[in-house]
This record gives structure tokens, sequence and C-alpha cells, in this order.
């Protein structure tokens, strides 16, 4: 038993969501506006000092004693405000401090008490007032504060030092080109107002070559201070190398009185001067926001009271080691802790999370150990720190359904909550959670304020009269809500592909945990999409991240930048290196008092090709202080890379060397047990007591609805259904049934018992129109993520600079006979010309076959100049027909020519430019000719410079293609090839009218 109570909390966006556990077990939940404002309605009667409000009757006793209040009139915005003196739970009055001065009217009031929603909730909890003092309490928290401060640029005055030369790093960035394609493009504003720079040097070997001149440090303190800097960033050249000179200007810093000091040198040992200084400048930008607002929350509780604070990788840490870099997932990591622990307790290694609200959809993948990005950029900045991989689509319930005069969209513009959907009443537009009340998919009853159910049916009327004037196509309501439906639930599918499918794994394998307000009413759609049997609802759902932080463990992170080949990595200095930072993660305050028993340590390699910069994390099992590395170990790394790199990218090179990048360390604590298992018991199937109209399976029909709270272990539900409980709904589809387990998680899973025929859109066999502007817009967002995820795919295998960082690349998919059909948002020069590139293929080359691969960058067949090299790939059936073609054009930094770079200015004639390669071809058959494509690469007067780099990305660029073709085999798979190939001209012909 405990001794003390424990809370875990998660501050979001919107609402803060507490659980707590008292010193019997007992456990709490409470949910509240993250502004830590309470807001209701009652009526007012003018002269008079009390009012009562029904749903405050649950309230703690004397609850809302002291606090403010303030009243507003529907009619206008004027307020008048007061503090309430008396609270009587048992009614739900208010006494109020002086009469009400206003007209009698229902009013709507907002109560105040100027703390943070944290301290709120446990007060809530504890059932204390403001008088009366908090208890010793541990206290989990995860918090949006510096997510918001990132994302509104509202964090601390800050400045970045770094060496001379470099004053417009942070401007310059790694030239990348996020929005192309936008004509009015805005840049993120910076996070540093200012930089300065100061007179030093040290060599890629740490060598110092300049000494630290302490007079320029002291200008450029001068200059911090006339402009009123309070927080300042740190990043040198190569300080990942030799920190001296960071910490030589970090105590200069500190003499000078400034508080707020980060250098980079003290969280990072990699390579990556752009993102490390970036990373600084996070750090220095949030830290003085974050450390304000916990010293505000722990001001307002006991002194012995503990706060520990969620990071983005999902672990907890003590609030002195909480920086601005580890708190931009700091709540989506809770929800990645929750479903992966909610998988666990009932028996599943591998999840996909589901995490759908009211403006975007998050996906992750659980695989028995969680997911990490380790370079990441949001918000316009990059973040080097370990991260959960999460994937975000602009998908919720407030996404916005529109008609381009073409076809039917759904977000990625949402109505938020004002005005809300158009069923709020405030004339929003239509919205995804329309489609869903007008389907029956949310049961009205359970909304907390009435819904108008008018303005839905109005939204739709309109959008189905400008849908049947622009294309002839006379949609019923019906059929236009359900096909918005289909093309949001396919947006969210194509989320957890890119996590899935995208990387290698088969979705199919993995169970479905749907969380958040809104995914229980696409769990099961979505599901089908992906071929996935089996969807988890846990009893949190809608406060799930809260739960991931109660059972989250302390976790320290740290690693050390090596940048050896591995051939060349003895494993008796590897074991040193290890045991080196596992010293100095042990040695960390969190973890220097414990037991080494009760730590645990995890290793992993992250290692690459030679060239190239994409790297992978290997675990190195049973490799720390206790267990020196052995040779073996070394081996079954180096195959686990081979498979994670074939399974991920399609292909890999075992003869290619491989370079150790990094060694990374992960210590953890848990100091909780794990829930009890979670199974299933003997099966009840209950019968409706209620019914509803529901869509589902292609069809409107009767379908039972039952509350969650109301089920014991066991009761089975034969869909469809829908259940309901206070925070969501989840829809059980036609062909599902929905069992409650022992430790009340519903568990959905797909039987096909029973199903009505499908919804002819769904099946491969039947030929759809053109016309159908549902239709088209499901199919374009299909071949559009292909084409980007092929270019994701050359940028991670790529080892050029320009393709890997200036994103100077661009991929698309042609129809058979060399006409574009989609391309990714990549480089507007290259997509006009490479249909022309991939035609003169076609014309030189009248016997393809399966296997072929060609190599061009003839300006005079559609190349653009001589970098730029286009690789394109036929892609056959199985019988040997020519379908498409997927091809992918990459500017590369060499190719030869009379100047380095390849682009001389004063060129007389094309050889002068570089090397030219006429329709090569690249792979006969399957036969790679890589060696022949050398010699050509260093052919000629001018040869290219650096011909094993170009051979490297000409790689990448036909493991893009291969990547491509083989997603769309598989879409060939799931709808049919005529399907497939006939919205490939369809959305020719869309374009074509939609540019008229």
């Amino acid at each position: 038993m405990q001794n003390r109570w424990q809370f875990a909390v998660d501050v979001g966006g919107t609402f803060t969501d507490c659980i707590a556990s008292s010193p019997d077990g007992i456990e709490y939940r409470y949910k509240l506006l993250s502004t830590g404002v309470v807001k209701g309605s009652a009526c007012l009667k003018s002269g008079s000092s009390s009012f009562s409000d029904k749903r405050r009757c649950a309230d703690p006793d004397d609850f809302w004693i002291g606090w403010s209040i303030r009243f507003l009139h529907e009619a206008n915005s004027s307020a008048t405000k007061h503090k309430v003196v008396q609270f009587d739970p048992e009614t739900g009055t208010f006494q109020l401090d002086h009469p009400v001065d206003t007209v009698d009217g229902i009013y709507r009031y907002e109560l105040h008490a100027e703390l943070p929603a944290p301290v709120i909730a446990m007060r809530w909890v504890l059932k204390l007032p403001l008088a009366a003092s908090l208890p010793p309490l541990d206290l989990r928290l995860g918090t949006t504060r510096g997510t918001n401060a990132l994302l509104t640029r509202t964090g601390a005055r800050t400045a970045l030092i770094t060496t001379r030369g470099f004053k417009d790093l942070l401007e310059i960035g790694n030239q990348s080109r996020p929005n192309i394609f936008e004509l009015g493009i805005t840049k993120h504003v910076k996070l540093a107002c200012m930089t300065e720079t100061v007179n030093e040097r040290v060599s890629s070997t740490g060598f110092i070559t300049t000494e630290l001149e302490e007079s320029s440090v002291e200008q450029a303190i001068m200059a911090l201070k006339e402009n009123g800097i309070e927080s300042v960033a740190v990043c040198l050249l190569n300080s990942y190398r030799n920190s001296t000179h960071e910490q030589q200007i970090a105590r200069l810093l500190s003499r000078h009185g400034f508080q707020h000091i980060c250098c980079s040198s003290d969280f990072s040992s990699l390579i990556n001067l752009v993102a490390r200084a970036e990373t600084t400048v996070v750090n220095a930008y949030l830290n003085p926001v974050l450390q304000q607002y916990i010293e505000q929350i722990h001001d307002e509780l006991n002194a012995e009271s503990s706060i520990r604070m969620m990071t983005s990788s999902g672990g907890l840490v003590n609030t002195p080691d909480f920086t601005g870099k580890d708190s931009v997932l700091s709540g989506p990591a809770g929800g990645v802790v929750g479903y992966s622990t909610a998988a666990r307790v009932t028996g599943h290694r591998s999840a996909i999370g589901f995490d759908m609200g009211g403006t975007s959809t998050d996906v992750s993948r659980f695989d028995g150990a969680y997911s990490y990005e380790f370079e990441t950029q949001k918000s316009g900045v990059q973040i080097s720190t370990p991260m959960m991989a999460i994937e975000t689509v602009a998908a919720g319930g407030g996404s916005i359904c529109r008609f381009d005069g073409i076809k039917l969209t759904v977000g990625p513009a949402s109505a938020g909550a004002d005005p809300g959907p158009a069923c709020y009443g405030r004339g929003g537009p239509l919205c995804v959670t329309d489609l869903n009340v007008h389907l029956g998919r949310i049961y009205p009853n359970q909304f907390p304020f009435p819904l108008d159910l008018d303005a839905i049916e109005d939204r739709l009327l309109e959008l189905r009269q400008v849908v049947a004037e622009k294309t002839g196509e006379d949609l019923s309501s019906d059929e236009l809500a359900t096909g918005l439906l289909q093309i949001a639930n396919e947006n969210m599918a194509q989320a957890i592909r890119s996590i899935s499918v995208a990387e290698g794994y088969d979705p199919k394998e993995y169970l479905l945990v749907s969380f958040g307000g809104a995914a229980g009413q696409h769990a099961c759609a979505v599901s089908e999409q992906l071929g996935i049997s089996s969807v988890l609802v846990h009893p949190d759902a809608g406060i799930l991240s809260a739960y991931g932080i109660r059972h989250a463990d302390q976790t320290e992170h740290a690693e050390r930048g090596i940048y050896q080949l591995l051939h060349q990595v003895d494993s008796s200095f590897l074991s040193e290196w290890i045991n080196g930072v596992a010293r100095e993660v042990l040695s960390r305050p969190a973890l220097q008092s414990l037991p080494k028993s009760q730590v645990k340590i995890k290793t992993a390699l992250e290692l690459r090709f030679s060239g190239l910069d994409a790297s992978l994390v290997i675990p190195l099992d049973n490799a720390d202080q206790d267990h020196p590395v052995l040779d073996e170990q070394i081996e079954a790394v180096v195959d686990s890379f081979h498979a994670m790199h074939e399974q991920k990218y399609g292909y890999t090179e075992r003869d290619r060397e491989l370079e150790l990048v990094a060694v990374r360390i992960q210590a953890t604590h848990a100091d909780r047990k794990s829930d009890p298992l979670s199974k299933s018991v003997e099966k009840e199937v209950l019968q409706p007591e209620t019914t509803t109209d529901l869509w589902s399976g292609g069809g409107k029909s009767s379908a039972g609805v039952f509350q969650l709270a109301e089920l014991n272990p066991g009761n089975t539900i034969i869909g469809p259904a829908v259940v309901t409980d206070l925070h969501s709904t989840t829809i059980v589809d036609f062909g599902w049934q929905a069992e409650l387990l022992s430790g009340h998680e519903l568990l959905l899973s797909f039987t096909e018992a029973d199903r009505p025929t499908e919804d002819d859109r769904g099946d491969p066999q039947v030929i759809l129109s053109g016309t159908d502007p549902i239709q088209l817009e499901i199919y374009n967002n299909l071949f559009a993520a292909i084409a980007a995820q092929m270019g994701i795919t050359l940028r991670n295998t790529s080892a050029s600079v320009n393709v890997k960082e200036r994103l100077d690349y661009s991929c698309a998919i042609f129809t058979e006979d060399g006409r574009l059909v989609v391309n990714a948002p990549h480089i507007p020069v290259h997509l006009g010309a490479m249909g022309e590139t991939v035609r003169n293929v076609i014309d030189r080359n009248p016997v393809m076959r399966d296997g072929d691969v060609f190599v061009t960058n003839n300006p005079f067949q559609g190349g653009s100049h001589l970098p730029d090299v286009t690789v394109v790939t036929p892609v056959f059936n199985a019988v040997g027909k020519r379908l498409f073609f997927t091809a992918s054009r990459a500017h590369h930094a060499e190719i030869g020519g009379i100047s380095p770079g390849s682009m001389p200015p004063f060129s007389r004639h094309l050889g002068e430019e570089g090397v030219l390669i006429d329709d090569f071809k690249l792979s006969d058959a399957g036969q790679w000719c890589g060696e022949s494509l050398l010699a050509v690469l260093n052919s000629g007067d001018y040869p290219s410079r650096n011909p094993e780099t170009n051979l490297q990305d000409i790689q990448a660029q036909v493991a893009a293609n291969h990547q491509g073709a083989k997603a769309l085999m598989q879409l060939i798979a799931d709808r049919g090839q005529e399907n497939v190939l006939s919205f490939m001209n369809h959305i020719q012909s869309a374009a074509s009218r939609k540019m008229r």
C-alpha cells in the first residue's frame, strides 16, 4: 500500500485529464479545461445574491468558496463579476458576495481561481477548498506548455552565440523548402531574436586551432544586455568533440548575471551543427517558460510533495532535468505509453495507436518496444532528442468537408471549437462530426449540450446541390455523408500505412488501440481499410495520456558519437565506450541513489552505410557494465541491421561497409507495479433495450445502444451497435462484435458473420464512375501518398546533402504511355519535364521487361540540366503487361564538367557541363549493371569528381521507385487493376477540367 496520494495529470491544449490513486488504492478521475476555468449556465434573477446549477451537485463541500465568478449574457458580451462566499453541493447553490445587478435571464458563467489546472484537479479529487492546504503527494505531469509556446512563439527573449563566420546559421538552416508549391511562402518566425559570434575555432577532431578570444565574448554579452535578452543558447562549431570554449562562454555569461544559459555540449555529443544549434535555441527559448510554470505548481503544493515530468521520449524525469527540447511531445508520448500498456495488459505485443481528436489524429506503432525518432522537425525547428515516433494527420472531428468543383475533400482545415461543426448551432461548416451525427454514429443524447440537427441537413443539402450542378452526380444526403466519411477514414488509414506498410510492417498483424474523443466512431472502418481484425477500447480511452503518464518509468537517455567504420571497432573498445556512457547516465541525480538492481540498462548501436546519412538504431542485447561485448554480438547486430534495412527500404548491401555512428543508452527505473492481465471471460450475448438508426456496412439499419458503465465482463455485443460513455462513443460496425474483458476493456473483433454485401465502392470487381467526386478524392490521395512515400525513401537512402537536406528531388507516377498521374509536392521544374523523359525512354526502348530500370540526364530528352538525373522504372503485372511507371529525379551535387558542382556559367558545349547519361539501362531484367554505369561516370574529358556518391544517390532513386511500384501493386490487389488504371486517367481528366 502506498503511503500518500499519487496523481497523473496530462495538461492538453484544451482539456486537462487527471487520474488519482489514494493511499488505500481507490482511483479517481477528473477532467477540466486547461485554462482552469470552470464553465456553466444558470438562471439569474435581478437583485438576487444566489443561483443554482444542478450540474454542480456532485462537487465537493465548500469547494467553490473564494472563487471568482463572472456572468455573461447570451445576448451580449458584457460581464458582471462576483466572489463565491458559500456553496451547497446538495442543491448546487452558490451564494455570492453581492447581489446580481442585471436583468432576469439565462447567463453563462465562468469560475476562476487563478490556479494552474493540475492544482485545481488535485484539489477537486481531494475535496479541498481554496482555504485548505494540500497534503504531501506525488505528481506525474505531462504538459503542452512548451508546445504551445513553440507554436505561438511566446517563449523567452533568446539569443544564440556561435562561432564567427556562422552568424546566418539559423537563417540559412539546411535549405529545405517544405512548402515549395505555395505561392506566398511565409517563413517561420525564428526563436532567436539575435545571433552574436565569437572568435574561436575547434577542428573536426576536437583540436583547438584558435583559442577563444574573451574580448569577443564580452562584446557579444554587451550586445545581449542592450537588447534585453533573457536566455542565451551557446552552440559552437565542432563543440560535440571539444566543449571547452562553450563552457568558458557559459561561465562568462553567468558572471554577467544571465540565469538561463544552454550549451549544446550539455546534451549532445553528435555531429550536425544546424540541428544542435536549433535544439539548443529551443532549450533556451522554452526553459524559462517551463521553469516558471513548474514553480507556479510547486508553490501550491506541500513542501514534501514531489513532481516528475513526462518527456517526449515517454519517460519521467525530475523537474530540474526537464528541458524545452524534451517537452514538445510530452502529452502525446503519454498516449503512446498508455496504449502500449493497455495492449500489453490484454496480452498483445504489437499495437498501433489511433488517437483522434477534434482537429487532428495521431498514429504510432508499438512492437514490444517503443519506436523513437532522434531528430525531427516541429513547428519549423529541427530538434535533436529522443522522441516517440508519432505521425499526425489533419483529420479530426472538426475537419471541414468541401467540394472544389471536381472532387470532395475532408480537411485539412478545421472548424475548431468555435464555431465548431454545424451541429454546434453556431453557424459552423459541415464537418466530420456532423457526418457521424447524420449517420447515427454519434448518439446525440450523450452530448453535453443539444445538437442542431437541422443545420446538418441544411449543409448537406447545400453541398449536394453544388455537386449535382458541377458533376451531374445526384447523391442523396446519406450517400454524400457516407462518401465524405470514407474519405476521412482513408486519410487516417493512410497515416497508419505511413508508420506500418511504408516501414516494412504489415498492419494486419497489429491490434488497433482506439483512444481520444472521436476515434471510437471510426476505429472499425479504419481497421477494415487496413485489414486489422482487432480493436481495443480502454475504459480510460478518453484520458489515455494521463493513464500512460501514470504507467511511465523514470527514464534517462544518453549517447556518445563514435563515427568510425564498424570493422575497425574492437569489441573491447566498444565495451569501454558503452561502460563510459552507462556510468555517466547512472551518475545522474535521478538514478544515482537507487540500487543498481533496480535500474534496467538498454544499449543500442546506431549504424549506417558508410557515406550515407540515414541510420538505423539496433538493440545490442546483454551489453552493460557487467557483460563485455563479444564479437558474435556485433555480428548479430550487423545481421539485424541488414534485415531491418531490407524490410524498411526494400534492399540492403551486405558487401558495403557500415559506420558506427553512436552508442545509445537508456536507463529506466519502474517504481510502480504493472496492472493485472486482462482476459476474456465466459461470454454472454446482450440484447439491446434501446435502439437507434445507424449507417453501417453500406446501409442503414437498427442498432443497439449500450452504456459502457452498465456492462459486465463477458458481456458481448453483436454489431451494428453504439456503445457510449462519458467522454466518447464507440461504433461496433456490421461484421464486428465487442466483448468486455475482465479489466473492463472493450475488445472489438472482425467476424464477417451475417455481414451484408459490401458497398460497391470497396469491391475490386465493380468498375467505378470516373465522375464520382468521392472516389476521385480517394484515389488522388492514395496515389499522392505513394509518391510522397517514394520521396521519403529517396531522402533516407541517399548520400548527398542536395537530396538529404536541400530536398532537391522529385517523385511521380506515370501511366503506361508516360503521362503524369500524380506527384508529391517536390520540385516543380522537375515535374514539368519528367513526363517527356519517360516518354523518350518508352520511344527508345520498345521492348521492356520486368526488372528493367533506366537512367538518363539528357537535356534533349526531357532532362533539366545534367546534374538532374532521372531514374525510370516500368511496372508489370503477373502476366507481363506493363501497367505504369514510377520515376524519380534528383539533383546530384557533382556530375563532372569544368567546375565543381557541375553548373559552370561559361561552358561552351554540353561536355563541359559534365557526364551525359543517355538512356542507360541500369537493370536489365533484374541484372544489375552498376559497374557499367560507374564506367560512364568516370568517362569523358570532364568525368564526375564523386562517382561513388552519384551511384549511391541513383541506388536511392531505384529504391524509391521500387517502393512506389510495390505500393501500387498492393493497391491493385486491394481495389482491382481496372479501377486503379481507370482512375489514373480519370484524375488526369479531372486536372484538365480544373485548369480550364
